[in-house]
């Protein structure tokens, strides 16, 4: 099967490196839905992910971390897949 035939989500399988973990993606806040812990971003690519730019919804590893943003922000943020889930472990203001 071709790489163009794979899902975003099949690269996304991969184990991270500690040193890939450190990779912050730009992105803008679309959604928030603070009750789900759910958040969707438009990201560029998530390089330690092999991941293209695209809008997804992502779960936030803490709720609190919602509190942080709002919709529209411009943001950086850090996701892992774990246990089947894409995870957003941090959020900072984008520069």
């Amino acid at each position: 099967m071709g790489m163009a035939t794979l899902s975003p989500l099949a690269h996304a399988s991969q184990p991270a490196t500690a040193s890939s973990m450190a990779m912050l993606t730009d992105g803008e806040v679309r959604k928030i839905d603070p009750a789900a812990g759910k958040i969707t971003i438009k990201h560029g690519p998530i390089q330690h992910m092999d991941m293209p730019g695209m809008t997804m919804v992502f779960t936030a590893r803490d709720k609190a971390l919602l509190d942080k943003v709002k919709v529209g922000d411009k943001i950086r943020f850090m996701v892992s897949h774990e246990d089947g889930k894409m995870l957003v472990t941090e959020i900072q203001p984008a520069s």
